[in-house]
């Protein structure tokens, strides 16, 4: 074997080890990725493949079909866009900060990344409504249970913590859609700032 062959032969060997060690975690990510970019249509094995560098194979060595994949990104957006950010949160003791910080940051954050709204576009889909009813359900109790800390009844609680959340979601779509209907800057601190002083109006106190 000449310098080239062995030099070539050192490349695939690389090549193979960083193939080897791509996790379903690596796929799914990439998934989640291509679903924020072009829905579930985005969602195919050889473009995937390409994406991370690597074969069919590494698919096939982690998932059975196509619907595991989309059942692990499912997963990680619900990890990733609820549950971190639940447990962030929480190294905040006071509950109006820690929701009006939730309120800033979530929204800030689906303002630029479109795939929340790539999400909602596919509810019917369901594997998408399956996970969309559960993070729908765990956000709002969490919201609403801030809102019970703050000192409202369970009832009125429940109904600010659903009117956070639709405020929440228009804001999204808008941004996506006509994002020139929304302040920017300075402006949409205050703005977001002026709807959670609303929803915390009339309260306990």
């Amino acid at each position: 074997m000449d310098m080239a062959q062995a030099e070539r032969a050192r490349r695939a060997g690389q090549s193979g080890q960083a193939r080897k060690r791509l996790t379903a975690r690596d796929w799914a990510d990439a998934a989640l990725a291509a679903i924020g970019e072009r829905g579930l249509a985005g969602v195919a094995v050889e473009p995937l493949a390409a994406r991370l560098g690597t074969t069919k194979g590494s698919f096939y060595w982690h998932f059975t079909n196509r619907d595991a994949l989309i059942e692990a990104a499912l997963g990680r957006w619900e990890e990733i866009c609820t549950e971190q950010i639940i447990t962030a949160m929480e190294s905040e003791p006071d509950p109006e900060r820690r929701l009006r910080r939730l309120f800033a940051t979530v929204t800030a954050s689906a303002a630029e990344d479109p795939l929340e709204v790539s999400l909602l576009a596919t509810a019917g889909h369901p594997q998408v409504a399956v996970v969309l009813e559960r993070v729908t359900v765990r956000r709002i109790g969490y919201v609403a249970d801030l809102f019970e800390e703050l000192g409202f009844g369970a009832e009125e609680a429940r109904r600010r913590g659903l009117l956070a959340y639709t405020s929440y979601l228009g804001h999204t779509q808008l941004s996506h859609a006509v994002p020139q209907a929304l302040p920017v800057g300075v402006e949409r601190g205050a703005y977001l700032e002026s709807v959670m002083d609303m929803l915390l109006c009339g309260g306990p106190g």
